[in-house]
């Protein structure tokens, strides 16, 4: 019998590209900035289920690395879930991160060549206006602020109609810091010039 799934939130993301990402204008088929992206991609569930369990409060940290066109594939990935979470919670968010229960990472399955595994570790996620703070330390140092619109200082510009998982409208951050060392993957940039995402995700699904 097949496991329903909803989840809801917020969502952060940094990569290595330098802004503006030329995978997210491209439908990632441009070339990264690097011969590589490694990024960091955080969700803070506010509320959902999958089936009987409550996953409302658990968070979770996709790391990846791709090749130098991240449509070629290749992708290197490795998962994060917050050490507060029930061993329930945290099998749960493991087979949606994973694309196994469906929903939008399963789009992204056949691009990864190599899963690294779910580890346990504390995640710290803070939203302060338009800025997004991650912290899951000695693997992930990463703020991201985002591009204020001049048209309305309570909004910041965006690119709509993506190729993402997260939302096909990501509102668009500069990262001040985005430094990982998790799952053999290593990036330390604090320049202040690299590419970052945050938007709210909604996503359902059925596992089995």
């Amino acid at each position: 019998m097949s496991t329903a799934w909803t989840i809801a939130g917020e969502f952060t993301e940094a990569c290595s590209c330098a802004y503006l990402c030329p995978c997210i204008t491209s439908n990632a088929a441009a070339r990264a900035s690097e011969d590589f992206c490694t990024f960091a991609m955080t969700y803070r569930i506010d509320t959902g289920r999958f089936g009987s369990v409550d996953l409302g409060g658990v968070k979770f940290t996709l790391f990846g690395k791709s090749q130098a066109v991240m449509a070629a594939g290749g992708w290197i990935v490795g998962i994060v879930v917050d050490e507060h979470a029930t061993d329930a919670q945290a099998d749960a968010v493991a087979q949606i991160a994973s694309g196994r229960a469906g929903g939008p990472f399963a789009a992204l399955a056949p691009l990864i060549a190599e899963f690294r595994g779910v580890e346990r570790h504390p995640i710290h996620f803070e939203t302060t206006g338009h800025r997004r703070t991650v912290s899951i330390p000695g693997l992930l140092d990463q703020q991201i602020d985002g591009v204020p619109s001049m048209v309305s200082t309570d909004t910041c510009l965006a690119v709509d109609g993506v190729f993402h998982p997260a939302n096909d409208r990501l509102a668009l951050a500069i990262a001040a810091r985005h430094v990982v060392s998790a799952f053999g993957l290593r990036w330390d940039d604090r320049g202040g010039n690299r590419n970052g995402h945050f938007a709210p995700f909604a996503w359902s699904g059925s596992a089995g």
